[in-house]
């Protein structure tokens, strides 16, 4: 018996058994090209979109240009504000009168300086608040959140005002020295740190000429205190030292005359504030006695009308053949005064201070006495 077994077919469809097997790395996917209904596509979405926010986008655009014009015009009419107030200082210091107190204080360099330097520091000011105002408001258009700008802004201020603190400190000495007109081109002034004549104010360093012609640079922050001797008056001071035997009247007599002609006199009556007085003893000695006379006379003038009033003394009490003598020191020509201590050793002092305890004690070296 012959058996027929039926032929069973697969359908096409099914895989095949066996993995299947994967692409090619090499392969590289199908390049669709865009056809012109696409890029018809995309330009009506792109004028569709700027037709939207083109409106928008003007606006901002408008405010930012005004914006920046305010803030320009603003700063423009700041600054030839300052530059009107300055100048109307300067006028009104040049109005003060000669005699008057501010007039011998002020001089042109010293008001060009002074000027300048405010006019500096009043218009960077305003540039910068203007300016930087007008920064914050523009970002402020365009949406940006300000609080972190400012937060790390305010570290980085901290953090260079923390490092730079002696640079800042320097800044804002100089701009209150300035304001307050401490002191100016060509006052002689005593800084502690050093003194001398003032040649240069600047916000941060001081330049001052010593008496021997040095330049010192002086930082405005290091200034603690400020005697400013180009200010008010001096006072010119000589004491005359006489014998103490001496006629006081007739010495005062000698002054009076001495003093009331070089009061009279040119160019030293400009000098003087007021007539010289004899102010009478200042102190006396055992073998002399002082006499003070003193005058306030012109800033920075004190040291010419003491030179000019020792020679006029001296010439004078020659004239009246009245002596000046050095201080305590006796004159060349008399015998000097006995030690003081000479008169207080009695025999029985002398006789125990041979004794040995005695010449340990004593500044006398032993080898002294013996001789």
């Amino acid at each position: 018996m012959h058996l027929e077994v039926p032929a069973v077919s697969l359908p096409a469809a099914l895989p095949a058994a066996g993995p299947s097997p994967s692409p090619s790395s090499s392969e590289t996917p199908a390049l669709t090209v865009p056809t012109f209904q696409d890029a018809h596509e995309s330009a009506t979405n792109a004028a569709s979109w700027v037709e939207q926010n083109w409106s928008t986008w003007l606006a901002i655009g408008l405010r930012v240009l005004l914006i920046l014009v305010i803030a320009a015009v603003l700063r423009s009419v700041v600054r030839r504000a300052i530059t009107k107030l300055i100048d109307r200082m300067n006028r009104t210091v040049q109005a003060v009168d000669g005699t008057a107190l501010g007039g011998l204080l002020v001089n042109v360099e010293r008001r060009r300086q002074r000027s300048h330097a405010i006019g500096s520091v009043l218009r960077s000011v305003a540039s910068f608040l203007i300016m930087g105002t007008a920064a914050l408001m523009v970002l402020a258009t365009f949406e940006i959140n300000l609080a972190p700008l400012l937060a790390s802004a305010g570290v980085a201020g901290v953090a260079i005002g923390f490092g730079a603190r002696n640079l800042v400190t320097d800044f804002l000495s100089g701009v209150f020295m300035i304001l307050e007109d401490q002191y100016g081109v060509g006052d002689t002034i005593d800084a502690g740190v050093a003194a001398g004549e003032v040649i240069e104010v600047g916000l941060r360093v001081t330049k001052l000429r010593g008496a021997n012609g040095e330049i010192w640079y002086v930082r405005n922050g290091e200034v603690k205190r400020i005697g400013n001797l180009s200010q008010g008056w001096a006072t010119a001071g000589v004491d005359v030292t006489v014998r103490a035997d001496e006629d006081l009247d007739r010495v005062k007599a000698t002054l009076d005359e001495v003093t009331e002609r070089m009061s009279k006199e040119e160019p030293w009556n400009e000098l003087l504030w007021s007539p010289i007085e004899v102010l009478g003893l200042d102190s006396v000695l055992i073998d002399s006695m002082v006499v003070r006379v003193s005058a306030k006379t012109m800033p920075g003038k004190s040291v010419t009308v003491e030179r000019e009033l020792r020679w006029r003394v001296k010439r004078a009490f020659d004239a009246a053949d009245i002596p000046i003598v050095g201080g305590a020191t006796a004159p060349a020509d008399e015998t000097p005064a006995p030690d003081p201590t000479a008169g207080m050793a009695a025999p029985s002092a002398f006789a125990s201070s041979t004794s040995p305890q005695s010449l340990a004690a004593s500044p006398i070296p032993p080898q002294s006495m013996t001789k």
